[in-house]
């Protein structure tokens, strides 16, 4: 049937929400308006711009709002140069950052500003992280480039509310992270957690305590927070992927940075995001002498 334009504001934070919306504007009559309450990744903003659909973007500081013109033609621009996914990347950048002697180059990553929240976090946690290899910007539509990895000591962190949107994919295997650093870290706002493949602060929780990690869920005002006091690492132990494969990948990586043996029940389910990724994670560590 014929789609009319609407004008939306999201009560939650989501890029995938935000998508959709912005997609169906582009066969609905008029101009479509989503508000977003918070920046979130922007990856269909950046193609809809590269096939020239009607589309504008107001950043304020807090959230955006873009609105899209339907019934605009596309025109193709071609090739399409496509980075690598940094939240698949950062399974093998914290696994870097646990086992002593590593050093990984991942090329050609995505650099797109609104899915840096992984990296600037784990800087701050101390790891020896290091960008090279950029690409010009007028030569693609994402800015990517090689990341440098060296293992190192961690430090706790706390990160805030707002920081979530742009790691909220990578907040699992930051768990795994904050177990092996030193002190503090508090995960703030995290709620949103629960609606993925599966309750992730349930699967990841529970596993990770498992192995004996130190973790508190707190409710607060602003939603829910994750404690992991670290520093002492992880034992190994049977864990369950609740056949979710973020939470299955980074079991691995706790596994292969645990005291002992660690026994995933399920690695299927990794197939969804990252075929290959145990053939792959096996040629790292035989590269790395592991």
């Amino acid at each position: 049937s014929g789609l009319k334009r609407v004008s939306y504001t999201m009560p939650v934070a989501s890029a995938q929400v935000k998508s959709a919306l912005l997609l169906a504007g582009l066969y609905a009559s008029g101009k479509t308006v989503v508000v977003e309450p918070v920046h979130t990744r922007d990856h269909t903003e950046r193609l809809l711009r590269l096939f020239r659909a009607g589309i504008a973007v107001s950043k304020k500081t807090k959230g955006a709002v873009i609105s899209i013109r339907g019934k605009k033609e596309l025109v193709s621009p071609g090739i399409i140069p496509v980075p690598g996914d940094i939240s698949s990347a950062a399974f093998f950048i914290v696994l870097a950052c646990l086992v002593p002697g590593s050093r990984i180059r991942i090329k050609n990553v995505s650099l797109n500003p609104s899915r840096m929240g992984i990296i600037g976090v784990l800087k701050r946690m101390n790891a020896d992280i290091r960008i090279s290899k950029l690409t010009a910007k007028r030569r693609s539509w994402e800015p990517s480039g090689d990341i440098v990895v060296r293992s190192g000591s961690l430090k706790g962190t706390v990160v805030k509310k707002r920081e979530i949107p742009s790691l909220i994919d990578e907040l699992p295997v930051l768990m795994v992270a904050a177990c092996f650093a030193h002190g503090k870290t508090v995960l703030e706002g995290v709620g949103e957690l629960r609606v993925k493949e599966t309750d992730r602060i349930r699967s990841m929780t529970g596993n990770l305590k498992k192995m004996g990690a130190v973790i508190d869920i707190r409710a607060t005002a602003g939603g829910e927070n994750i404690v992991i006091r670290g520093g002492n690492g992880l034992d190994g132990a049977s864990v369950k992927s609740f056949g979710d494969h973020r939470t299955a990948m980074s079991l691995a990586v706790a596994g292969l940075s645990a005291r002992g043996r660690t026994r995933i029940d399920d690695v299927s389910c990794i197939d969804k995001s990252f075929p290959g990724f145990l053939r792959l994670l096996k040629e790292i560590l035989v590269s790395q002498g592991a």
